[in-house]
């Protein structure tokens, strides 16, 4: 049953020339039964075969169909000719218009032609025992409600389709925005593992880098600093490849049990083991907190922890020999502020004046980025009377 019905719904035209030829043959056995003068049967054979003409193509050509049957039922009219089973086809097209998405003034015009074929009809063709005016009346209301019932329910149709046919694009444009916001997640957290992946490699490595010259430098002078020196370098690089198997981790698709983070991300508490840190790898740091320590967003203990990551490493690189700096965590009661400056020679005008990009890294870049991401500013740049500073203010709500 169900293959027949698919077999129907892809030759439409076939099924409508079947019925078609089925009132023709009923409307041909009509007109020779009926109709005998001369002249007459062929008049209404002819009327009968473009109405079934009618049927045969009204899912083809709708309008014209409709158009057909107007003029033929004028025809009828002018011509005398009684209607008979044919004019059918004129209820079939009113309902085939009307649920066609087709121009609105076929619509209209089927209604208006299904509204005005019963009283015309009535009018020249006046059914026997109706020869009082409420007869006349009675009998066309009658006659006229099968159009009118045609033409709302094709309209219903019409509707119907083009409703679920909204509902259908509406979710396929809801599939496409979902495919677009996936696509903006996996970009947002691509950018968001490179900053991590610049900070981890550019701190750490930096580290490294500093340790292993100064071991180079006093290994014959002095092997018990150039053995502290290599562990501290030791020290870095696990911390470094902890932190890369993080981030690795965070990549991976479920691949193995193990993915997903393997230490807790940075937070405000750890960065006096970073000065410690960075102490230990030559560079003096004085490093205080103003106001109450007490706990903070997630986001905000990460941007705080690089920020602060970012800036050290910025005056190894730039600050030259014998730099100092000094870090400042100060606890408001609606955010928390950051003060990295050092007293060397400052870092390329270039670093701060074209957006933190200097050939070699994005270090500033990536801070502004992740100030923006909590809401909050960044200040960077020299120092009066000399050295870099920079200044971030995080609040405790993320600005929306």
């Amino acid at each position: 049953m169900q293959r027949l019905y698919d077999f129907l719904r892809r030759h439409p035209t076939g099924v409508d020339t079947f019925w078609a030829v089925v009132l023709l043959g009923f409307s041909l056995l009509s007109v020779g039964a009926t109709y005998q003068e001369v002249g007459r049967p062929i008049a209404h054979g002819l009327v009968a075969v473009l109405f079934s003409l009618v049927v045969a193509l009204r899912r083809r050509a709708p309008e014209k169909m409709l158009v057909l049957a107007v003029l033929l039922g004028l025809v009828q009219l002018a011509l005398d000719l009684t209607p008979s089973i044919a004019d059918f086809a004129m209820l079939v097209i009113v309902f085939t218009v009307a649920a066609h998405d087709g121009p609105r003034w076929a619509s209209r015009l089927a209604l208006v032609a299904g509204l005005a074929a019963s009283p015309l009809s009535q009018l020249r063709w006046p059914l026997e025992g109706s020869e009082s005016g409420a007869a006349r009346v009675f009998f066309t209301i009658i006659m006229t409600v099968p159009f009118v019932l045609a033409w709302v329910l094709g309209d219903s149709l019409r509707t119907r389709r083009a409703y679920f046919a909204q509902l259908e694009e509406r979710a396929s444009r809801l599939e496409r925005e979902r495919e677009a916001q996936a696509k903006v997640a996996v970009a947002a957290e691509r950018a968001r593992i490179a900053r991590e992946l610049h900070d981890v490699v550019a701190h750490n490595v930096s580290v490294m880098v500093v340790q292993a010259d100064g071991a180079a430098y006093v290994m014959d002078s002095s092997p018990e600093t150039a053995k502290q020196a290599l562990e501290t370098i030791s020290t870095t690089g696990r911390q470094a490849l902890a932190e890369m198997r993080r981030l690795l981790g965070i990549l991976r698709t479920g691949e193995h049990e193990e993915a997903g983070e393997y230490v807790p991300q940075p937070d405000v508490g750890q960065i006096e083991d970073l000065v410690e840190q960075v102490r230990g790898a030559g560079l003096t740091v004085d490093f205080a907190i103003e106001g109450s320590p007490r706990p903070l967003p997630s986001g905000v203990e990460l941007t705080a922890y690089r920020i602060v990551q970012e800036a050290l490493t910025n005056s190894r690189k730039h600050g030259g020999p014998d730099v100092g700096a000094s870090v400042r965590l100060v606890y408001f009661d609606d955010g928390l502020g950051l003060l990295v400056e050092d007293d060397g020679r400052g870092a390329p005008q270039e670093m701060y004046e074209d957006g933190g990009a200097d050939g070699r890294g994005h270090g500033l870049i990536g801070m502004r980025e992740r100030v923006g991401m909590v809401g909050g500013t960044l200040d960077a740049g020299p120092r009066p009377g000399g050295g870099f500073r920079i200044s971030a203010l995080l609040p405790l709500k993320s600005a929306h």
